[in-house]
């Protein structure tokens, strides 16, 4: 048996939450060199409305990309404040996920390895 999960398996939760909470963004975050860990897509972007989410993180895991979400609360709240994005090119060894800071909490994350076929 194979437990790899599919696309749609990793999606489904991402999904949930962006239609649970329509108020929800996301912030993309790009894999820069290990040491460097993460870095913001773009100071002036905006972030992501929550129906974007999943329809953007389903287009990157099409194209090759590596992919982490973790949906993010302040400590003690249960509903998610926003969502981060991580995003790696395949073949790439991505920095490791960050670690929640003072005050948040990771509610709920989902990992899409860049070597998974869509």
């Amino acid at each position: 048996m194979n437990s790899t999960p599919t696309l749609e398996t990793f999606l489904a939760p991402l999904a949930r939450l962006a239609a649970r909470h329509p108020g929800i963004e996301g912030q993309v975050l790009w894999a820069a060199e290990v040491e460097e860990g993460w870095q913001v897509q773009d100071d002036a972007a905006e972030m992501l409305d929550a129906e974007e989410i999943p329809f953007y993180v389903e287009g990157l895991a099409m194209e090759g990309f590596g992919l982490v979400w973790q949906a993010m609360a302040e400590t003690g709240d249960t509903s998610p404040d926003h969502i981060l994005l991580m995003v790696w090119e395949q073949g790439a060894t991505p920095p490791p996920a960050p670690v929640a800071a003072d005050g948040w909490a990771i509610l709920s994350s989902g990992r899409w390895d860049a070597a998974e076929k869509a």
